[in-house]
C-alpha cells in the first residue's frame, strides 16, 4: 500500500528548521536538568513509599499535605491526578532516610489517612478498605448474633464477592451500603448487618509501593546501563552491516531523540520511572529501525545510481520511503495518542514519551540521520558532492581496476 507515489520533496533542502528546532529542544531540556538539579525521578528510582488513593469527593489537598508532614519526616509530595479515568484520585509519597523508615512511613499514612477521613464511628472496620479474610472474619461473629445462616465456606466466598464487586463496579469505593445489594449470595438479612457492623470512609486506598533507597539508586544505574548498552550494540550492528558513518548517524539520531525526549519530561515536570526507560528503550529500537529502512534505501540507491550527486540520491531514496513512513509512524503515532489520552495515569508516563519519542524519531531519520551522510561526504570529497561511500567507492575502482 502506497499513500504517495514518486514524490519529489526536498526534505535536505528543509533540513535546518529541523536542526535548529533539535538545537533549541536539546539545549532547552538540558538547561531545565541543570537548573533543578538533575530529573524528577519515581519511586521506582528514588526510593520511597508511595500510596495511590481515591477519594469518594474532590480531595482536600492541603488538609492531606498538612496532616502527612506532621507526622512524616522528611519530603513529603502529595499531587493529583488528572485525566477522565483518575477523577478524585491522589498520590501521596515520601522519601526515605534509611530502610527502617520504610514501612513505618507506610503505616503512618495510612494511620493520617484513617483519623481524617477515616468512619463516623471510628470503633467500626472500614468496609472500604478492609481485606476479604478479615472481613469474613468480621462478619463471622455478628451475622450469627443476628440469626443470619451461613456456613463458613459461603461466608468466605461471600466476602470475595463483596471485594470483586466493589473493586470493579466502584474501584473499591463505596459511598453508601445500598451499592452492595446486587452482590451475588448478598440477602437483606446479610445487608443489615453489614450495615450494623461496618463503617464506610471518604477513601480507599487503591495501591502502595515501597522501594529502598539503596534498589532505587541500582535501578538507576542499570536504566541508563541498559540503554547505553542498546545503542552501542546498534552501533557495532549498523557499522559492520553498513559502513560505520551510517552507525554513527543512527546512533546520534536515536541519542537525539532520547535527549530531547528526557528534556522534555523535565521541562513539563514530569517523572522518569521504569515504565518511562522501558518506552525509552522502545523509542531506541523503534527510531532506530526506521533510519535503517531509509539508510538502506539510499545504500542500494548508491549502486544503481552512480553518477547521481549523494543530496540528490539521499533525497530520492526518503521520497521512495515516505509511504511506508507515514503508514508505520502514523499508525503507531495513533495507538500511543489512544494510550495517552485514555490508558489512564498508570500508563501516562509511557505513552507520553513514545508520543514526542515518536514524533522527535521519525524527522531525525529523515532531518538528523540523512544530512549527517552528506555531510561526511561532502567533508571527504572536498565538498564536491559526488562522493560515495567508502566501501561503494572500493568495490566500484577494483573493477575499473579489473576491466582494465
Amino acid at each position: 500500500m502506497e499513500l504517495f507515489k514518486q514524490t519529489d520533496f526536498d526534505f535536505l533542502g528543509k533540513k535546518w528548521p529541523f536542526i535548529i528546532a533539535s538545537l533549541i529542544l536539546s539545549t532547552a531540556g538540558i538547561v531545565s536538568i541543570i537548573a533543578k538539579g538533575g530529573l524528577k525521578y519515581g519511586i521506582d528510582f528514588r526510593g520511597g513509599a508511595l500510596m495511590t488513593v481515591q477519594f469518594s469527593s474532590n480531595p482536600p489537598l492541603n488538609q492531606i499535605r498538612a496532616a502527612m508532614s506532621q507526622k512524616i519526616k522528611g519530603q513529603v509530595s502529595v499531587q493529583s491526578f488528572t485525566g477522565a479515568n483518575a477523577q478524585n484520585q491522589v498520590e501521596v509519597g515520601t522519601e526515605l532516610a534509611d530502610e527502617k523508615q520504610l514501612d513505618l512511613n507506610r503505616q503512618t499514612m495510612e494511620t493520617v489517612l484513617k483519623n481524617a477521613f477515616g468512619p463516623a464511628d471510628p470503633s467500626k472496620p472500614d468496609l472500604n478498605n478492609i481485606g476479604r479474610k478479615e472481613l469474613a472474619d468480621s462478619l463471622r461473629d455478628p451475622l450469627a448474633r443476628n440469626n443470619v445462616p451461613i456456613s463458613d465456606q459461603q461466608l468466605q466466598t461471600l466476602a470475595g464477592s463483596i471485594e470483586d464487586y466493589v473493586n470493579s463496579h466502584y474501584s473499591g469505593l463505596v459511598t453508601d451500603f445500598n451499592q452492595i445489594s446486587s452482590v451475588p449470595g448478598m440477602t437483606p438479612g446479610i445487608l443489615n448487618t453489614i450495615r450494623q457492623t461496618f463503617g464506610l470512609a471518604k477513601y480507599h486506598v487503591m495501591s502502595v509501593e515501597t522501594v529502598g533507597p539503596k534498589v532505587g539508586v541500582e535501578l538507576r544505574r542499570k536504566a541508563v546501563l541498559a540503554t547505553l548498552y542498546a545503542l552501542g550494540g546498534m552501533l557495532v550492528y549498523i557499522a559492520f552491516r553498513f559502513e560505520w558513518i551510517y552507525g554513527l548517524g543512527a546512533v546520534i539520531a536515536c541519542f537525539h531523540d532520547t535527549i530531547i525526549t528526557v528534556g522534555l519530561f523535565s521541562i513539563f515536570n514530569k517523572e522518569i520511572d521504569m515504565t518511562v526507560i522501558a518506552a525509552l528503550l522502545t523509542l531506541v529500537g523503534y527510531s532506530m529501525n526506521d533510519t535503517i529502512v531509509v539508510f538502506d534505501r539510499i545504500r542500494e540507491n548508491v549502486r544503481l545510481l552512480r553518477r547521481e550527486n549523494l543530496s540528490d540520491i539521499v533525497n530520492r531514496s526518503i521520497n521512495q520511503t515516505l509511504s511506508r513512513t507515514v503508514l508505520t509512524s502514523g499508525l503507531t503515532f495513533l495507538t500511543v495518542l489512544s494510550l495517552f489520552l485514555f490508558g489512564g495515569e498508570v500508563l501516562h508516563g509511557f505513552s507520553l514519551a513514545l508520543v514526542i519519542g515518536i514524533i522527535i524519531g521519525t524527522y531525525s531519520s529523515i532531518f538528523i540521520a540523512s544530512p549527517m551522510l552528506v555531510a561526511y561526504q561532502d567533508w571527504r570529497g572536498g565538498r564536491n558532492g559526488r562522493s560515495l561511500p567508502a566501501k561503494v567507492a572500493d568495490t566500484r575502482r577494483e573493477k575499473m581496476k579489473i576491466k582494465a
